[in-house]
């Protein structure tokens, strides 16, 4: 009885250490594998390094995503993928795209009509 009584501790410290390191540890990494096998053409996505791109091509085979960068592909492994910014599709989100393109177009013009009539007036 005494023997098992010295070793609790041990068997406590290792249940806190498990629920506090090692279990969300494996979660994290399951949810970031999960983001890579889900990532497909067209996402926006973030490198390691800090590079922002759209995802062109993805292999799952050869581990490797192949990211186009305002005209410039880049290939990278998977790994070195950090985050998808966006949380769907950019092709299949255009159309949300262009309709937020048209309100700032039109607000930003509204500011520009209201500084030169406020411009008018002070002269």
């Amino acid at each position: 009885m005494e023997f098992i009584l010295s070793f609790m501790p041990f068997i406590v410290l290792f249940a806190v250490m498990y629920f506090m390191l090692i279990r969300p540890q494996k979660k994290q990494a399951q949810k970031k594998q999960e983001m890579l096998t889900d990532m497909k053409p067209g996402d926006a996505v973030v490198t390691i390094g800090g590079l922002h791109g759209v995802v062109d091509e993805v292999s799952q085979s050869s581990q490797t995503v192949v990211l186009d960068c305002e005209g410039v592909y880049l290939t990278f492994t998977l790994g070195a993928i950090a985050t998808v910014t966006q949380g769907g599709n950019i092709v299949d989100r255009q159309d949300e795209i262009e309709v937020a393109n048209d309100i700032a177009c039109e607000e930003n013009q509204e500011d520009l009509a209201e500084e030169s009539d406020e411009t008018e007036s002070t002269l």
